[in-house]
């Protein structure tokens, strides 16, 4: 008889239908081989982006990684953040900032970046967030990497995208509210419930350091998905230390390397979520230092979602966390 099981993830309260039924096909292949406009974020066409938010520089004296406003932002600086009514509906100027994290000046993936070149991402990341914060318009801040025409990737280039909003997004919103609703009654971190599961089942874990943890979540979305956890309570990306950020950089890298061995390069998303600006009401953030912490989500597109998806909220997944992280500890790579 063909195993099926539905999973609750504690963190989103959605649903994940687990099905052996019907072993479904990847719909995307390997992001190598695709084929791709010639990338203007390339050493020596800087022209394309002469504006530069932030640079770090390479060994040989040039640049390793730039940081420059989007062309077509899908949030702008321009405008109020404020909100109108029109009749019965609510709507306001998309006041925000769109920023492109150039990760190499030629076309190496991050992954396979040295550790040290890895680490002047993650610290443009903080620097552009902290820069950023100067505002105070800013109200909540995520960082996106597309990779794959599949996962909405334009470009081949390695690189990662800054988004500053003048609202709070809806996942983090309700996330931020399952934290808090379960501070109020454990007196604990749900963060730190899920990762001492985790870590004293050990069957969905995948690697850990000192600073971090990956595993493939309970509930996983899609077949290897993988979390990232910091180790150390911090609700804000941007409270990272030199030392964290050194550790994220090793199991950056670790994790995608694996992911890439298991499903050969299969087109990915990477979503780091951070806690919004404590403006508005005290009251409302007055736990959030204990409640909520920082993440980092990395979630392979392999498939449509279909219409049993869309109509139900669940997703569907053939794939159990406990056989991909099983096979993903198995992987050995290489220094």
């Amino acid at each position: 008889m063909d195993k099926n099981e539905m999973r609750l993830d504690p963190l989103t309260e959605a649903w994940t239908i687990f099905s052996e039924a019907r072993p479904i096909p990847p719909a995307f292949g390997s992001v190598h081989g695709q084929t791709s406009e010639p990338s203007p974020f390339m050493a020596g066409h800087e022209q394309h982006a002469a504006h530069a938010l932030h640079t770090a520089p390479g060994a040989d004296g040039s640049w390793q990684v730039r940081v420059v406003p989007n062309r077509a932002p899908i949030v702008r600086v321009e405008g109020e953040a404020v909100r109108r009514s029109e009749g019965f509906y609510d709507r306001m100027d998309g006041v925000g900032a769109h920023e492109v994290i150039i990760e190499d000046p030629g076309a190496a993936a991050l992954e396979e970046l040295p550790l040290a070149d890895i680490e002047k991402v993650i610290t443009a990341w903080k620097v552009r967030m902290l820069d950023l914060l100067r505002d105070p318009r800013m109200r909540s801040f995520c960082i996106a990497k597309n990779v794959g025409a599949a996962a909405g990737a334009r470009v081949g280039h390695s690189v990662s995208q800054l988004v500053a909003m003048a609202v709070v997004p809806s996942l983090l919103a309700r996330k931020l509210a399952v934290a808090r609703a379960f501070f109020e009654v454990k007196k604990r971190s749900i963060f730190e419930d899920i990762l001492a599961e985790e870590e004293q089942v050990g069957t969905r874990m995948v690697y850990e350091n000192n600073g971090f943890a990956v595993f493939c979540p309970y509930a996983s979305r899609a077949p290897f998905e993988l979390a990232i956890y910091p180790k150390r309570q911090c609700p804000d990306f941007h409270g990272v230390s030199d030392q964290e950020v050194a550790q994220l950089a090793d199991v950056l890298k670790t994790a995608l390397r694996k992911l890439n061995r298991a499903l050969d390069h299969a087109p990915y998303n990477l979503m780091l979520f951070t806690a919004p600006t404590r403006s508005g009401r005290a009251d409302h953030w007055a736990t959030i230092e204990s409640d909520f912490r920082w993440h980092i989500e990395i979630l392979p597109r392999l498939y449509f979602r279909g219409g049993v998806e869309l109509g139900t909220g669940c997703w569907l997944n053939t794939v159990w966390p406990e056989t991909a992280a099983e096979h993903l500890r198995s992987i050995v790579v290489a220094e």
